[in-house]
């Protein structure tokens, strides 16, 4: 076994120096880690509680996270690309994935098809769709647990950051509602080939005990994203469109901006317009 994996981590050096096997794709976003400490202190922050078995990495590349995985006897790993280049490297240079090389888009495919149990998520997300990806993160929010990803340095301090900041927003509430978000640490451009124009940044997200929020889901999406779409201005400005009932009119907290208000606040004032 021991030999296997030395073959395995040989090809990824003779590979990540030259980076001849796979071309990174500008159109798909596609900056290849080839920091092999990096890549171990991303995988090493899974912690897979509450225990799960299967392991999803979303956009492998030449696969420097997936050789780390491999190693984790205990779980099952699986990766999706829909980079084809990028599936017949990893279908030829990680022969023990086997079945588990999935091509395709996350954005579109059915975990379903895959995973009848919980699964966890880790990945280098590609700049261009990571607000997409974790849109589709909660859509399955109760068979994700956790989700280890690097993001642009810009959008992990937008999703970790607390109420009153200025770079508070739509994914910061909607993420922070349903899991513990940890900002872990930074990346910087030239541990990448190409290397980006940006830092990168290192998120961990555990489910909370939030099965379902204690008001209506879609209304309580509806007043995030109507409220930060013109941050600027006042609720009692923002949510003109959405046509408040007049009861509630005079709450003092619609004279906030949307991004002084907590995950709790948003949710109670979903319930006043529930029950007007």
């Amino acid at each position: 076994m021991k030999y296997y994996y030395l073959r395995i981590w040989f090809a990824i050096y003779r590979d990540l120096d030259n980076m001849t096997k796979v071309r990174p794709k500008k159109y798909l976003g596609q900056h290849f880690l080839k920091d092999l400490q990096v890549a171990e202190n991303i995988v090493n922050a899974l912690t897979f509680l509450p225990p799960y078995q299967d392991i999803l990495e979303i956009g492998p590349g030449m696969g420097v996270l997936t050789g780390f995985l491999l190693k984790r006897a205990e779980v099952n790993t699986y990766v999706i690309d829909i980079d084809r280049d990028s599936v017949k490297y990893l279908e030829q240079h990680f022969p023990g994935l086997k079945e588990r090389v999935i091509q395709g888009d996350f954005l579109k495919w059915n975990p379903a098809t895959v995973f009848q149990n919980k699964f966890g998520i880790i990945g280098n997300f590609p700049y261009n769709i990571s607000s997409q990806i974790f849109f589709r993160i909660l859509a399955f929010k109760n068979q994700i647990p956790e989700v280890v990803c690097m993001v642009q340095h810009e959008v992990a301090k937008r999703i970790a950051s607390p109420p009153g900041s200025k770079v508070y927003g739509i994914l910061s509430v909607l993420l922070q509602a349903f899991y513990h978000v940890d900002y872990l640490f930074v990346v910087e451009p030239d541990v990448f080939q190409p290397p980006p124009k940006v830092r990168s940044a290192v998120l961990r997200f555990q489910r909370n005990e939030v099965v379902q929020l204690p008001c209506d889901e879609d209304l309580f999406k509806k007043l995030v994203k109507a409220g930060f779409q013109n941050r600027r201005k006042t609720l009692r400005n923002a949510l003109k469109r959405i046509n408040l009932p007049e009861k509630i009119r005079d709450l003092s907290i619609l004279d906030k901006r949307a991004e002084q208000l907590s995950v709790d606040q948003f949710i109670s004032l979903t319930q006043k317009i529930e029950e007007s």
